[in-house]
C-alpha cells in the first residue's frame, strides 16, 4: 500500500523533473525504486568559485517527512564554511530548526545552491574553512575553485594579470595549453610532481616561480608523486606567490 508520505515524495519528484531546466536542480531515487533514498543533483552558481561545477547530494527522507526535514549531505567534496570538508554534514537552518511541512526537496536543493552562492562562515559547519575565509578570502578563493574542478568537475579559470579571469574550457585554449605544458623542460619542475605544480600554474602563475615557492615553503617532493597538499602549506606557497612574505 503506497503511503501519504510515498505519493508525497512520487509528487515532488515529478515536479523536480517537469522543472529541472527552470530551477537548475534535479532529484532522483538513489536505486531507481526506493523514494526513502534520493540523490540530488545542481550546477555551482556562476561567479562564485564553483561555477560550472556538478554536486551531487545524498537524501535520505526520515518516517516523519514532511514534519521533519530530509537528511542531506554532499557527496561531492567541497570546500566550504557550511559543509564538511571532511563528511559532507551541511550547517543550514533550512534542514533543521527552520524547516516547515510547506517546504519541499526542491526547495532544499534550491537552498543549498544558494549557500554555495552566500557561504555564511559565522555559523560554520567547517571551522578551519570558514577560518579561511574571514582571515584570507583569496586564498579561500583558490583552494575552494581548485576543490570544484578536482571533484565537481568544475572548468578551470585561468588568473590573468589585473585579476581577469578567463576559463579553459574551449577546445583551442585546452589544446594550447595542452602544447604549452609539453613544451616545458621537465627539468624546470625541479623533481616535484608535473600535476602538483600545475595545479598552481592554472591559477596563472609561472612554472619556475610555482617551484620557487615550493622550495621556499618546504614542500616535499614525494619522489615527483602528486598527492594533495595541506591546507597551511597551500596557505605558504601562495603567500610567497603573491609577494606576502
Amino acid at each position: 500500500m503506497v503511503t501519504s508520505r510515498e505519493r508525497r515524495i512520487s509528487h515532488e519528484l515529478k515536479d523536480i523533473e517537469k522543472d529541472r531546466a527552470n530551477s537548475g536542480v534535479y532529484a532522483y531515487s538513489a536505486d531507481g525504486t526506493r523514494l526513502d533514498h534520493l540523490k540530488g543533483t545542481f550546477i555551482g552558481p556562476p561567479d562564485s568559485p564553483y561555477a560550472g561545477g556538478t554536486f551531487v547530494v545524498d537524501i535520505t527522507i526520515p518516517e516523519q517527512y514532511p514534519f521533519k526535514s530530509p537528511a542531506m549531505r554532499f557527496e561531492t567534496r567541497i570546500w566550504h564554511p557550511n559543509v564538511s570538508s571532511q563528511t559532507g554534514a551541511i550547517c543550514l537552518d533550512t534542514l533543521g530548526s527552520s524547516w516547515s511541512p510547506v517546504n519541499t526537496i526542491k526547495t532544499a536543493l534550491l537552498s543549498l545552491r544558494m549557500l554555495l552562492e552566500v557561504p555564511n562562515p559565522k555559523d560554520p559547519q567547517d571551522a578551519e574553512v570558514a577560518r579561511m575565509m574571514m582571515d584570507d578570502p583569496e586564498l579561500f578563493q583558490l583552494m575552494a575553485h581548485d576543490w570544484a574542478v578536482r571533484h565537481a568537475g568544475a572548468p578551470r579559470r585561468m588568473a590573468l594579470p589585473g585579476g581577469a579571469s578567463t576559463t579553459d574550457g574551449g577546445a583551442a585554449g585546452a589544446g594550447a595549453d595542452a602544447r604549452r605544458r609539453q613544451q616545458i623542460d621537465p627539468q624546470r619542475y625541479r623533481g616535484y610532481s608535473k600535476s602538483l605544480v600545475e595545479r598552481f600554474v592554472d591559477m596563472g602563475f609561472e612554472v619556475d616561480a610555482v617551484v620557487e615557492a615550493f622550495i621556499h615553503s618546504g614542500i616535499e617532493r614525494r619522489n615527483g608523486e602528486d598527492y594533495e597538499m595541506e591546507q597551511a602549506s597551500i596557505g605558504d606557497v601562495t603567500a610567497f606567490l603573491f609577494g606576502e612574505t
